[in-house]
């Protein structure tokens, strides 16, 4: 089917959702999952995979049409903090979508948040661990998202995009982040209208338009199975690794994770009402999609490469290789040709399971000291790889350009 033009969509006055479904291409198999288990238990039940952001796009879309998206970005580098005044000068369409849009949800739980942050300290290096590397891996397998990455202009600065969206995984670990002086409502707000602008302009694009299977990317659906490839993975990763976890501390975790969600755009009838239902919708929208891509097999090579120049021998690319095979599977592995390394591989195998047991102060240590030592210093230094990253000021604007080696 010829792909949508999205300037002339909006321009027909067609929100990308009823009038949208209409032209795009049919999902192989039906939506299933329940507005039950959503957190308000009910909704209009409509299949995700064609429902876009009807808020945002035809804001940005303006945006961008007008040629204003660069002074846009210039005004918004100035706001980072959840309680700070929108910069003046915003154009009023615009300055209205994000006074509305920078409220949280009135189901927002201030109690739950806090634990959350409890959850997050305990856990800080398991899950800069996960946000930081093993999704970013599992999101070269999740064909759509690789193919929006690799021909947006994510796929041309690959590192500057894998550092805002570990962004999103270390505002909302941070102390404060929902907080007047935190500032997940910002980077959240921030990725939304990046999201529009990625709608807008990949149609644009005739290297994605002959490889993808969807007329606009990032739908509702594409949004919350990157969702489940963070929290549900780090929840499914902690059972496995046997991480003990009180259950307000998870219901909290779950809850934050909620939150973002909403932030992000998603309608609340599609955001899992428990860890239980995540699961369910998981199976559906997550685990049968997981295939290699041409364009994944190439992101993945990247990222196996962001290490490469820098000072940390731990960091090499045996060990990233080693460690997504390790937290991803053989399958997923064998799919992004990554081989299996002879040292990390059986270390990681046999040792990750007591290490974690250990630091959990759940066992003594029961394996060679040698072995607990290399995987403490590898975590510690992949975290301060990704720590120094957002040192730096990362700055998550809306895009004017697709990736220019695909024009």
């Amino acid at each position: 089917m010829e792909a949508l033009n999205r300037r002339k969509l909006l321009k027909a006055g067609g929100m990308v959702g009823a009038a949208g479904a209409v032209a795009a291409v049919a999902p192989a198999t039906p939506w299933t999952w329940s507005p039950a288990n959503s957190l308000p238990g009910r909704g209009t039940g409509a299949d995700p995979r064609q429902v876009w952001d009807d808020e945002a796009d035809p804001v940005i879309a303006k945006v961008i049409e007008s040629g204003q998206a660069p002074h846009v970005n210039r005004l918004l580098r100035t706001w980072h903090k959840n309680s700070q005044p929108l910069p003046a000068g915003l154009p009023k369409e615009l300055r209205d979508f994000m006074k509305h849009a920078r409220q949280l949800p009135p189901w927002t739980d201030r109690a739950k948040l806090a634990t959350a942050v409890k959850f997050n300290q305990k856990r800080g290096t398991y899950l800069g661990l996960i946000y930081g590397f093993a999704s970013g891996m599992m999101s070269t397998l999740i064909p759509r998202e690789a193919r929006s990455v690799y021909y947006s202009k994510g796929g041309w600065d690959l590192k500057d995009r894998i550092t805002k969206t570990a962004k999103l995984g270390y505002d909302i670990g941070s102390l404060n982040a929902y907080q007047p002086g935190g500032e997940m409502i910002v980077t959240c707000l921030k990725t939304r209208m990046a999201h529009a602008g990625v709608r807008y302009l990949l149609p644009q694009s005739p290297h994605w338009v002959h490889s993808a299977d969807e007329s606009v990317p990032i739908s509702q659906a594409d949004i919350m199975v990157t969702w489940h490839s963070l929290p549900t993975t780090v929840m499914r990763n902690f059972r496995t690794w046997k991480v003990p976890i009180a259950p307000d501390e998870s219901e909290g975790f779950l809850h934050s994770w909620q939150v973002t969600a909403h932030m992000l755009g998603v309608k609340d009838e599609y955001i899992p009402n428990s860890w239980a239902t995540a699961e369910s919708q998981a199976k559906q929208v997550l685990d049968p999609i997981l295939q290699p891509t041409p364009e994944g097999r190439k992101l993945a090579n990247m990222l196996l490469d962001l290490g490469m120049n820098l000072d940390l021998t731990l960091l090499s690319r045996g060990v990233l290789g080693a460690l997504t095979r390790f937290v991803l599977g053989d399958q997923a592995a064998d799919w992004l040709q990554i081989p299996r390394e002879p040292v990390w591989s059986p270390l990681l195998e046999t040792a990750w399971t007591p290490y974690v047991l250990v630091r959990e102060g759940l066992l003594d240590l029961g394996m060679p000291r040698e072995a607990y030592w290399a995987i403490d210093e590898f975590l510690r230094q992949f975290v301060l790889w990704y720590m120094s990253e957002l040192r730096m000021p990362i700055n998550i604007e809306i895009p004017v350009m697709n990736n220019p080696k695909y024009k």
